[in-house]
């Protein structure tokens, strides 16, 4: 069996987090759960990793993150202005100290003119900061676009706690 591509990562994202005294959540959409298996893949996680969300439906994400609902009729599911909601609402609805959100269209159907299949938007948030979003067009086919996704939103996670001071 190969080794797991993440487990470097996911075991960077531990460190870094643990140096914080930090604890992390998910708010996932387009990878349903699949940040949060890839952490809590490495032993001890349970000291860093404090819950994930996996809101599939614009239901989900309003009823589980409070992501308004004029926010989802407006802008969409997939758009900074949703995930920097889910990524804040991750955090009302936690006791992490930083999240991460994701919400794409990862195909192979879905995806239109101006949202097409491989966009992806993210965003990450720390308590007492405002969330931050950027959305990627990705390359390749689903499993592509949600491996990368995962690797996108680990990083951001590894960036955000490095550029935090102590809780």
């Amino acid at each position: 069996m190969s080794p797991d591509p993440f487990e470097e990562l996911a075991r960077r994202a531990g460190a870094v987090l643990l140096a914080r005294g930090w604890r992390m959540a998910a708010a996932e959409s387009c990878t349903g759960g699949w940040v949060a298996k890839v952490v809590t893949d490495v032993a001890g996680s349970s000291e860093w990793f404090e819950r994930g969300f996996v809101t599939y439906s614009n239901e989900a994400k309003h009823e589980m993150l409070a992501v308004p609902m004029a926010t989802l009729s407006e802008h969409g599911a997939v758009s900074a202005a949703t995930v920097e909601a889910m990524a804040t609402g991750a955090l009302t609805h936690s006791h992490a100290d930083v999240a991460c959100a994701i919400s794409g269209v990862a195909g192979p159907g879905g995806g239109t003119a101006e949202k097409p299949v491989g966009l992806v938007c993210f965003a990450w948030a720390r308590r007492g900061h405002p969330a931050e979003a950027r959305c990627h067009q990705l390359d390749g086919d689903r499993a592509a676009v949600r491996a990368a996704s995962v690797r996108i939103a680990i990083e951001g996670l590894i960036e955000q706690a490095e550029a935090g001071g102590p809780r």
